[in-house]
Formats: C-alpha cells, sequence, structure tokens
C-alpha cells in the first residue's frame, strides 16, 4: 500500500515533467540539496537549459528583450511552485448547515490556501474576484519571507496576526515599495490561474497606484492576449474637495480570461442558466394558456397545486393543479400573471421546448444565441451603476449597526460581475475576502435567478486593532467579522426572498489552515531510545481528529472539499464515507479483517488507513490481497 505524501503540489516538479515530455534529452539529474544527506545523496530530475536552448534555436530571447521586473521577481516565481506541508482543519463549531452546504470559508495565508487547493480545484472555478491590498502607503500587505525575527519585525513596524502570519505596512519610505507589492501578488494570482476553468474570468479590484502594475504582471500570468478589458467604477457620489490635483472618484477592474477565445461575451443582461423571465412588473396581468409537456426543474415527479405563488414582487396563479411526470407537465392549465409575452410567443416556446417551470414555479425561457448577441456588454459601461462606497457602508451598517471596515465593495458591483459571466452553478473564488462581501453578492444573486453558485471565501485571520468598534464588541480577528456577515445576510436574504429561497444555500464550511497532520522526525537513526520510538508508534499527531485527518486525505486526493460525508461503525470502529464512496476512510488504531472486507465489499474508489492500523508486513499483505479479490478498481493507501 502507499502512503500519502501529505504536501501541496509540487509544481516545479510538475512543469519539469511537462518539459519532458516535449524535450526528454533536455532533462538532467541534480542533487537535492534539501533531501541529501553525508551519508546519502538524493537526486533529483532538473532542466538542463543549455541543451534546451539549443534545441529551441533562435526561438530563445537573447540579452536584449522586452519584460516587466523588479527585485525580487525571480523569489515570487520560485514561491508559487514551492510546495509545503501544511493542511486544512474543519472547524465544524464555527460552520453554518455543515451537512447541506456546499459553501467554503477558509482561514489563513492564501498562498497556503492556493497551493492547498491547487489538486481539488484545478480548473474547477468558473469566476475569481479579488479585492487585493492597494499599496497606498497604508495598507498592510503579506510578507511571504519569514527569515527575519519577530523582533526585527516588530521593529520595522510589522505586526503578526494570532496564527503567526505576518504582514506588514508597506510604506512609500520603503526602498521596494512597487517591488515588495508585486512580489505579494504574483505568486497568488500564477496559483490563482490554475483554479480557473477554461472559459474562467478573473476581475481584480485596483486603484491607481498599482493598476499598471497589475496589469503588467496579469499580462504575463495570463497571457496579454486574454486582456479583456479594465472597467471603470464609479466609487464615489462626490469627488473629495480635499484631494491634491485631481479629484479622484474612481476604481479600476481588471478583467482578464483563462482562454479568451473560451469565454462568453460578458453581459450586463445575462440570467442564470442563459434564461429569461416570461413575467415582468411592468406588465398588466393576464391569463395565458399551457399545453402540457412544458419543462419542470423542481423534480422529476410531482404537483403543483392551485393557487397564487410570489415570485419576489410578483405573483403566478395557477387556476388548477398541473401534474407532472420525468420532469414534464402532463396536464394543461391556465396561469394568470404580469406576462410580457403573448400567448403565440408561450404556444412558441413550448413547441420549440424553450419554456419551462422554475424554483416556485416560476417561468423562464431560454435565451437563444442571437439574442444573447444582442445583449450590450459589460465592457462597454462605466460601472456608476453598481453601488458606491457609500452603499457598501449602508450594507454593512444594516447588517451590524455599526461599520467596521473602510473602503468595502458594495453588494451591486460584484453581484453584477458574477451575473456577467453566465454563472449558474459553479463555483466563485475570492481569496482576499475581507468582509465577505461576494459571498453576499453570490447568495444575493442565487436568491434573485434560483442560481446554485457556490462561493469560496479564503481570508487572512488578520487581528482587529484593540481601540477599534469591532474589537470592542467582541470580533477578535477579520475573518469573525467575515463569517458573521455571511450568517446575517444569508438569514436576511433568505426572509426577504420568501418562498425564492427555500433551497438557498447559505451556509458555510469554516476550515482552517494549520501546519501538517503528520509528526516530523529530525533525529538521525543512533540517536533513538526506546522511549522516543514508543512515541513514534503513531505518525500522527496528538490533537488531531478523524475529521482532520478525512480533509487532509480529500486534499491529498485532489477531490472537492464540500461533498456530504458521513460516519457508521463497524466491527466496534468508525469508518467514513465520503460522497457515497468516493472516498472511504478508517483511522481506528486497530483495523480488523471484518471491517476490510465489509468496506472492499462496497466497492469504492479510494480507501484510507492508518499506517500504524496493521502491526505487521503480513497484515498489509492481507488487506492488500482483500481489495485485489472484492475490489480490484479500489486504490488503498495509508497515512
Amino acid at each position: 500500500m502507499d502512503k500519502l505524501r501529505f504536501e501541496s503540489l509540487n509544481l516545479t516538479a510538475v512543469n519539469i515533467d511537462k518539459i519532458a515530455e516535449l524535450f526528454p534529452a533536455a532533462i538532467t539529474e541534480a542533487l537535492d540539496e534539501d533531501k541529501s544527506t553525508p551519508e546519502k545523496k538524493v537526486y533529483k530530475k532538473a532542466v538542463n537549459f543549455e541543451l534546451l536552448r539549443d534545441m529551441l534555436g533562435d526561438e530563445v530571447a537573447g540579452d536584449e528583450a522586452y519584460e516587466f521586473t523588479w527585485v525580487g521577481k525571480r523569489e515570487a516565481i520560485r514561491e508559487a511552485g514551492r510546495p509545503i506541508r501544511k493542511t486544512l482543519r474543519p472547524c465544524v463549531e464555527e460552520s453554518k448547515n455543515w451537512d447541506t452546504t456546499e459553501n467554503l470559508y477558509i482561514e489563513g495565508d492564501n498562498l497556503d490556501v492556493l497551493k492547498l487547493l491547487q489538486e481539488s480545484y484545478l480548473g474547477k472555478v468558473k469566476m475569481i474576484y479579488i479585492d487585493p491590498p492597494y499599496n497606498t502607503g497604508n495598507d498592510f500587505i503579506y510578507k511571504d519571507n519569514f527569515a527575519m525575527s519577530k523582533e526585527d519585525y516588530d521593529e520595522e513596524q510589522g505586526i503578526y496576526d494570532e496564527y503567526e502570519n505576518r504582514l506588514f505596512q508597506n510604506n512609500e519610505s520603503n526602498g521596494r515599495f512597487h517591488s515588495d507589492w508585486c512580489s505579494m501578488i504574483y505568486p497568488r494570482l500564477h496559483l490563482a490561474r490554475n483554479l480557473l476553468s477554461n472559459d474562467g474570468v478573473i476581475f481584480i479590484s485596483i486603484d491607481e497606484n498599482e493598476e499598471n502594475n497589475m496589469r503588467k504582471i496579469c499580462d504575463e500570468i495570463f497571457g496579454q492576449e486574454n486582456f479583456i478589458d479594465t472597467l471603470h467604477w464609479k466609487k464615489k457620489k462626490q469627488p473629495s474637495f480635499l484631494a491634491k490635483h485631481t479629484a479622484k472618484v474612481m476604481e479600476y477592474v481588471v478583467v482578464y480570461s483563462k482562454k479568451e477565445d473560451l469565454l462568453e461575451k460578458l453581459s450586463i443582461e445575462t440570467l442564470s442558466d442563459a434564461t429569461k423571465k416570461v413575467i415582468n412588473i411592468s406588465n398588466s396581468e393576464c391569463t395565458r394558456h399551457f399545453d402540457s409537456g412544458v419543462r419542470v426543474k423542481i423534480g422529476e415527479e410531482g404537483v403543483i397545486k392551485s393557487g397564487k405563488y410570489k415570485i419576489k414582487t410578483m405573483e403566478v396563479n395557477y387556476l388548477s393543479d398541473v401534474q407532472y411526470k420525468n420532469g414534464r407537465t402532463i396536464s394543461e392549465v391556465e396561469v394568470t400573471s404580469k406576462f410580457s409575452v403573448s400567448q403565440d410567443k408561450i404556444d412558441k416556446y413550448i413547441e420549440e421546448d424553450l419554456l419551462f417551470i422554475t424554483t416556485n414555479y416560476g417561468l423562464r425561457r431560454d435565451v437563444s444565441d442571437e439574442e444573447k448577441l444582442k445583449r450590450k456588454a459589460i465592457t462597454d459601461l462605466l460601472l456608476n451603476n453598481y453601488g458606491d462606497n457609500q452603499d457598501s457602508d449602508n450594507e454593512f451598517k444594516e447588517l451590524f449597526g455599526e461599520k467596521y471596515f473602510d473602503y468595502t465593495k458594495p453588494v451591486n458591483l460584484i453581484l453584477n460581475l458574477v451575473k456577467s459571466n453566465y454563472t449558474n452553478n459553479e463555483i466563485i473564488l475570492d481569496f482576499f475576502s475581507g468582509s465577505a462581501t461576494t459571498a453576499h453578492a453570490v447568495m444575493q444573486l442565487n436568491a434573485e435567478d434560483s442560481g446554485k453558485r457556490k462561493f469560496i471565501m479564503v481570508q487572512l485571520p488578520e487581528v482587529c486593532p484593540e481601540d477599534s468598534e469591532a474589537y470592542k464588541v467582541g470580533y477578535k480577528n477579520i475573518c469573525e467579522i467575515g463569517k458573521e456577515r455571511i450568517r446575517r445576510a444569508g438569514e436576511k436574504i433568505k426572509e426577504e426572498a420568501g418562498l425564492m429561497a427555500q433551497d438557498l444555500d447559505i451556509g458555510f464550511r469554516v476550515l482552517k489552515l494549520a501546519d501538517t497532520n503528520m509528526k516530523d522526525v529530525y533525529y538521525a537513526a543512533d540517536e533513538y531510545n526506546q522511549d522516543m520510538l514508543a512515541k513514534l508508534e503513531s505518525n500522527i499527531k496528538d490533537d488531531r481528529t478523524d475529521m482532520d485527518l478525512l480533509y487532509g486525505c480529500l486534499m491529498e486526493w485532489g477531490l472537492p472539499l464540500s461533498m456530504p460525508h458521513t460516519h457508521e461503525e463497524i466491527d466496534g470502529v468508525v469508518v467514513h464515507t465520503y460522497n457515497k464512496g468516493d472516498l472511504m476512510a478508517c483511522f481506528a488504531p486497530k483495523v480488523s479483517e471484518k471491517v476490510v472486507k465489509e468496506i472492499a465489499r462496497r466497492q469504492p474508489l479510494r480507501v484510507v488507513f492508518r499506517d500504524s492500523s496493521f502491526s505487521s508486513s503480513p497484515e498489509k499483505i492481507n488487506v492488500e490481497e482483500i481489495f485485489k479479490l472484492l475490489a480490484p478498481k479500489t486504490s488503498v493507501k495509508v497515512l
């Protein structure tokens, strides 16, 4: 049985393997200084760049070439590829609707978190929105070089959060003012690109201080050909009278795609599933006849009872019961509402299979490709009706009664960016989550159009200053505020939406960045004594639970972290089942043959045990033989 490595993906090694596929002759061996010892030298794959240069011929850039560089760029590039030995620990008690939600809230340095998500969410994120530190000379930014001592760092006006993550105030007097900011953002964007789906898009809010550098970095990471536009967002209703030269009322939203030729047109009028309602509040109430055979997107079989159903500010009144089977109506019905289309159009939509009944019995039709092309592109607009800083302050005060953040983004801005991208049940990622406006916007849009979008929020648990209003009312760090906002906003949205939001996902699973679940061993063989060996019978840290180990295995195997899971007792030990058999796990100190056989009979795709659950090599061989016999397609590993 193979062992799980419990280390994030080594992207440098992955890239070398890709080069090896194209130019195998350019691959050689080099001493691995991190793993070698005087007693035993360890070698690793390396690239012979001189030979690779010869193989590429005249296409290799010479001494002079157009490029964007800064002090520390090489280290920033290397940082993106370095693996880490960390994990995400589930925190059920701080979550909401743990068993049913598909949303995630992750606490920790986003650089490490993005590394840990590389396998589970590779190419699975439809949209990323981030609002990173703006580098105004006052903002704190992430410090990724941990070589300096805490005392030296404090002397340079740096701070630590409660988890020893380091931040520092990047003052303009710093000789590396722009370089430090570029080094901070570069590896994060590099890792984020890997998570985007091929038709995915990233929106980055930024101001004039680093907009130019952001464009150059994104040109390098995403490719200049994948630049979509720089949107201008009006952040203030009125300019400041204290402005030194020109009064700033605009910020920017830089937009890049993963692959420009696969990105659909960003539209301001899109609805989920590329659909459009056939009722409109501005129309007069009238009655339409619906023949049988209408698609139903609320289940396979059932009855829509006659009566009125409120859809936000409008009503749909079914004048008789409607039966449906196999996802289509099998009875005719008269419906009264504020229809925006004629009876002929209704008949045409049903005949062409464009009309359907959706959640809480709303009525929509699929939008044709021709209509999509007629929509006005979002990039044609100045974003002056997408909310502003005053709106965002009011939104936050409405939930909390106080303002704990400066310069948060309004819900309407992010909601419209999400809406523009034809999302419906995809993943939206924000790895500078802050006050969790993105989560708020995703839930709001889902309530409006019955979408099933999921969010992943990532935020460093930066401590709240003791003199801040947030700290005074009990919030120790930004994450506590963000989680509470999602709770309050979700309940408010669900209450206001009524029947439209009965199935709305307003929950989230909390995961927290932590050191690896596995014990570290630093001793040479001749330094061990009997007591030390006894303590190492288990290679798992004593404070780790089954849930910690389960989620560590999910990331190792590249499984999503939001799927349902159950646990049961078999022959006196707990067995976990993730997503109906994607993974089964038993972390008991001793696992009987009966348990092994029962797991094998269920034929899961993957199985994991503790290495120490089997006391001898013959026992481990027996486990392998059982699975070869009963579940030959199951992958079995130990930790």
